[in-house]
């Protein structure tokens, strides 16, 4: 399958491609991966540096030509660094959900636990940038995490539903609790907000 034809598939018929595409090697979902993250990353940086340029115009004359300057300059900035990042998180956020698969039984290898969500990100990456309907891509994103790992690691739906969201559980409590610390050190033990310098 072409570049297209992935892209049109994961959105309007996953479970059909993710079978399509089951025997793709991590070189091939790599490929596509870095190509669907460049357009995220490039819409990216570019709403970044009209930000900065708006807020450049806002200053007046030297303003808005510092400001577009800099816009230039975060829009690269910005471009590489996601790409990078989200590349490189892709193979950590990867194998921390292979952990859970194997745990509920998935044992074709976290080489294709990686794919699985790469290909999963699709709707995000394309849609993430737009405001509720990034919500909305982020959710199915999620459902087709579960729809991959399911078809990829031969695994019901109930222990694709479990590999994926164990870990979204922990992490979530994790950070409940290091918020509940937080607050809990902020107020003090008189249970007054603890001032700066007092």
């Amino acid at each position: 399958m072409d570049f297209y034809e992935k892209v049109k598939g994961f959105i309007l018929e996953p479970s059909k491609t993710f079978d399509a595409t089951k025997e793709d090697t991590l070189e091939d979902a790599l490929k596509y991966y870095v190509g669907i993250t460049a357009i995220f990353s490039a819409i990216s940086a570019v709403l970044s540096a009209f930000a900065s340029t708006l807020f450049g115009s806002m200053m007046g004359g030297f303003g808005m030509m510092m400001g577009a300057s800099a816009g230039i300059a975060v829009a690269i900035s910005i471009f590489v660094m996601l790409l990078i990042l989200m590349v490189i998180w892709a193979f950590i956020g990867g194998a921390i959900i292979h952990i859970f698969v194997y745990i509920v039984g998935g044992r074709k290898g976290i080489v294709k636990t990686i794919i699985a969500l790469m290909y999963a990100d699709t709707p995000y990456l394309l849609f993430g940038w737009i405001p509720i309907i990034g919500l909305i891509a982020a959710i199915w994103s999620l459902v087709l995490s579960v729809l991959g790992i399911r078809q990829f690691q031969e695994l019901t739906t109930g222990r694709a539903i479990l590999a994926i969201f164990i870990p979204i559980i922990i992490i979530g409590i994790i950070v409940f609790v290091a918020m509940i610390a937080v607050f809990t050190f902020a107020i003090g033990p008189s249970g007054e907000m603890i001032s700066q310098g007092s």
